[in-house]
Formats: structure tokens, sequence, C-alpha cells
């Protein structure tokens, strides 16, 4: 499951009182000291990446786990469909190519060799905004995008009822509607990459290529209550509700995927500070972070989150397996898990992180309040495999600004789900109930979902719901130096002004002579294996 090597020693704990720690802090950062004895959890370094990708590739395909070679299952004539993860992943974007790009780019020359013209390629968003056409050609790569947009690349329409099929309902009742291209297709090849374990395997036709109403049957409160680690596919009722509704879409179309793995290489030259611990920070280091700090907080935030935004992450392939969904996810995760699990011995009573600037729902946008309670709660508690970092009825504490604001085009019903819904209540299955279907049938915004550059009207209650567990696990949860107060208390949380000002009211909260405090040294993305 995990890494046979021995990671200990990326758990150290804070001898000097003295030393600062770095926290992300959405567009910026935070440098502030935490107290002696506290827990630190750094991430693994990067994994050597594969030396030859195209030849990984190639021989992926052709010696495919469970399943036919591709060039096998190639005839004259066939009606073949590309469909791939859309840009919420991975986060930061690639440095181009994409490797979205190189694996595309390989199978239509299978697909060409075998005489096949009969091709589209096909975003799965599912409720996602659209891509546009320069996000597309920036994940295809332009020899593709040249060639196949707009006719035969385009995004995957949830709403577009004329190209939608429905196939029926799993034993569970859960109805399956998918796009009608992908149904009558010879065979899908899906393209996926997996930054975490939740991702992929059963999990990526049923969110990428379905419409609402499969959708609802997995991203609902009820489901993701009794999904106590998103992560661990086994404990999460998501992925079983995915399993099922995978089975009956594959039980009518011929299916091939192809998976990828990344390692953490996830920040550019400009930060090389980022991928260091505190104590080893040269003066190059210090004088580079301390420019770069004070520049962030200086701009205006709408620069800041342009800067942030425009950086661009080396990551290296580490893995490429293609075939039946089940033998490839399997080495997918083997290698998820050897890249990010840390073993992790016990809970803490005060979980402490930062939260960096994007999420899978803000690529080129802003994250609003909404999407940091889904960053937070949904995600970053998240990061576990058996047991959560922080114990039940334990304290979170998280640095963001949050911030008041929205992205008009990519967000507007999150403006009104903040404006309206969370006015009078926080409770999600209250909110579930009282007003999701609402927003989910709303004319205006499937127009914009269809037309604009919008996410789904449902979008923002699927996000309050991703942080339904944490919500009623934690005891208390704390944000650090927001920019709006306002925002914080309508989201039902505490906050304070400062690291120090958190601490002590998590302390006081929890109780006890010292509090066990660990500190979430995250990005780049990884998992703790705690046990109790």
């Amino acid at each position: 499951m995990g890494n046979d090597s021995d990671r200990s020693d990326l758990i150290t704990h804070v001898e000097d009182p003295d030393q600062k720690y770095l926290f992300h802090y959405g567009d910026g950062f935070l440098y502030d000291r935490l107290p002696k004895g506290t827990r630190v959890i750094y991430p693994p370094k990067p994994l050597t990446p594969i030396a030859d990708d195209t030849t990984a590739i190639k021989n992926a395909i052709e010696n495919p786990l469970g399943a036919s070679p591709l060039s096998d299952q190639l005839r004259p004539g066939m009606k073949v469909t590309i469909s791939f993860d859309d840009l919420s992943l991975p986060l930061p974007p690639m440095e181009t190519p994409d490797v979205r790009q190189r694996i595309i780019e390989i199978v239509l020359e299978e697909l060409a060799g075998a005489g096949i013209d009969d091709i589209h390629l096909i975003a799965a968003l599912g409720l996602h905004r659209r891509m546009t056409p320069a996000e597309l050609k920036r994940c295809v790569g332009a020899k593709v995008f040249n060639q196949f947009h707009p006719e035969r690349l385009y995004n995957h329409d949830a709403e577009d009822n004329d190209n939608l099929s429905y196939l029926g309902k799993t034993e569970m009742g859960e109805e399956v509607e998918i796009n009608r291209r992908i149904a009558e297709s010879d065979l899908l090849i899906y393209v996926n990459i997996n930054l975490v374990a939740m991702d992929g395997g059963y999990k990526s036709l049923p969110t990428g290529i379905c419409s609402y109403r499969s959708i609802r049957h997995h991203h609902n409160t009820h489901t993701l209550m009794h999904s106590l680690s998103y992560m661990h596919p086994p404990k999460s009722a998501l992925h079983h509700s995915c399993q099922r509704i995978w089975k009956v879409i594959t039980e009518h179309i011929n299916f091939f995927t192809i998976e990828t793995t990344l390692n953490s290489a996830t920040f550019p030259k400009l930060f090389p500070y980022l991928e260091k611990r505190e104590k080893n920070f040269n003066l190059f280091d210090r004088l580079n972070f301390h420019i770069n700090k004070t520049s962030l907080d200086i701009m205006p935030r709408a620069m800041a989150r342009a800067v942030m935004q425009s950086m661009r992450a080396p990551y290296g392939l580490t893995g490429v397996h293609a075939g039946h969904t089940e033998p490839v996810h399997e080495k997918t995760l083997e290698n998820v898990y050897k890249q990010q699990l840390v073993p992790v011995n016990g809970q803490a009573d005060i979980l402490v992180t930062g939260v960096p600037y994007i999420g899978p729902y803000n690529v080129d946008s802003i994250m609003n309040p909404i999407l940091v309670m889904c960053m937070t709660l949904g995600y970053a508690f998240n990061f576990y495999h058996n047991l959560p970092l922080v114990r039940q009825g334990g304290a979170a504490i998280f640095t963001h600004p949050v911030d008041y604001d929205f992205h008009k085009i990519h967000h507007p019903s999150y403006i009104d789900f903040f404006e309206e819904v969370l006015t009078e209540t926080t409770e999600p299955a209250e909110i579930e109930k009282k007003y999701e279907e609402s927003f989910a049938h709303n004319p205006r915004y499937i127009d914009l979902y269809r037309n604009s550059y919008a996410y789904h009207g449902v979008h923002p209650f699927y996000m309050w719901y991703w942080g339904c567990y944490a919500l009623e696990y934690l005891g208390k949860v704390i944000f650090v130096k927001p920019r709006s107060v306002e925002a914080v208390r309508r989201m039902g949380f505490d906050y304070a002004k400062n690291l120090t000002e958190a601490i002590e009211m998590a302390q006081s909260f929890v109780g006890g002579s010292t509090p066990e405090i660990t500190y979430y040294h995250y990005p780049p993305i990884f998992m703790c294996d705690v046990s109790a």
C-alpha cells in the first residue's frame, strides 16, 4: 500500500521557540512561530521521474493490464472518443507539454495508423465550468487543438439534454445518464491524471461524463457523511456509489483507461525555499522569501492572484498504466501512496495547516469563501489514511485570508448561495433539503453553465457538502488573520488576528495541560497514514 522506506525523518518537533515556520496564506505567506513541542510533518521529497515518457506511454498502451493491446482493439471505421480530465488537475498546472497532450498525441497516431478518422475529444467536466479555447489548447497542445477544435474537441455539457443518453439504474437505484457521443462510441479512451488517491479509477466516468441526474447520487450529504476518508476508496461511500454507476456505464461501452501519476515537484525555481525546511534556509532563501512575501503583501489583490496563478509546476511522470480500470487503478494508487504517504503515530488535539492560493475549482479565478471551506474541511482535513490527523472533537487552525470576493463569471451561483442560503443556515442536510433543487434547475445558472464559463448552479452546494464530515467531526475551526471577519462568521467559524491567538483559543477549547499540536506542512500534497 505505502512506501517501504522509513519516513520518520519527515516528522520533527519544535525545539527552538524562536524558529519561524512558513505557512501558505492564500495568495501570500505567513512566517510565524509555533509552541515548543509542536509536531511538524513535512512532505516526502519528489520521486525520481520516468526518464523516457514517450516509451513508457507506448509500453503501457501496448502492454495493458487486464485488456488487449490498444492496437488489437482498433479497426477501420470505428467511432472512437477520447475523454480527459479537465483543468481541475493537476494543481498548479503542469509546465508544458502537459502529460495529457503527450498521451493523446500517441493515441491519435495509433488511431490514424488503424485507419480511424471518426474521432472526438471531450473534456470531462462533469458540473465544472467549461474550459476556454486557450485552456483546451494548453491541455492537449497546439497540434491536436488546431486539428480538432471546435467541432471534434469540446467540453462535456451535462445540461445538453439532446446529447445525453440514459443507461438505466444501479442496483441501489442510482440513475445513470452519460454523454451521448460516448454512449454511441465503439471505444472510449479515458486519459487521467491522479494527483490524489481520491481521483481516477471508478470515479472518472461517473463524475466527468454524467449529468446532474447521475452526479447527485454520490455528491450528497448522506453519501459524503459516510465517506470516512475520500483518499481511501474502500472507506468512501462516494467511491462505492461511483463504482456502481461505473459498472452500468461499462456494461454499455467498450472502455480503455490510461492513468498517470506525477511526483510532487510542485514549485518552480522562483520559489526554491518552498522545498526546504525552515531551519535549512540559507541567506539567499531568507532574502528571496522576504522579497516575495513583501511584494505579494503590498500588491493589489488581483495582481497577487495573477502572479500566483501564473505558477507552473515542473512535475515528473512517475507512472503510466493502461487497460482495465481495476488493475490499472491498483497500480495508480500504489504510485500515489509511494509518493505521498507518511506514517504518523497518534492523532493531535489541535491541527494547524496553511492553505494555498489554488484548488480544483479556482484555476485562473478567485478562491471565494465557500471554496476556502472546501479546501480546508473538504480537502486538507481529508489528506489522511486510516484516521484523521486530528482527534474527534479537536480543533483545526487554518491560515488563509478568506476574502469576501467572488469571480462573477465563474461562480455566479456561489454568490447567491453565500448571500441567500448561508444567511439562513449552514447545516448541510437542511441546505440540501430546502435549496438544492431550485439552484440545480435554475434556468439562469443552466444558461451560464452551458454558454458562459460558470460552474453549474448546484456546484457550491457540493463544495459545502464536501466538508460536512469534518464539520461534524471537529469541535472548533479557526481562521488566522482573515481579511473578511464577516465571511468567516457567516460560515460559522472562529477567527484570530494571528497564529499565537489562534493557538491560545484552540488550547483553551480542547483543554488539558499540554494538548498535542501538529503542523501539517503542505503543499505539496501528501497524506498521513495515522495510527491510534
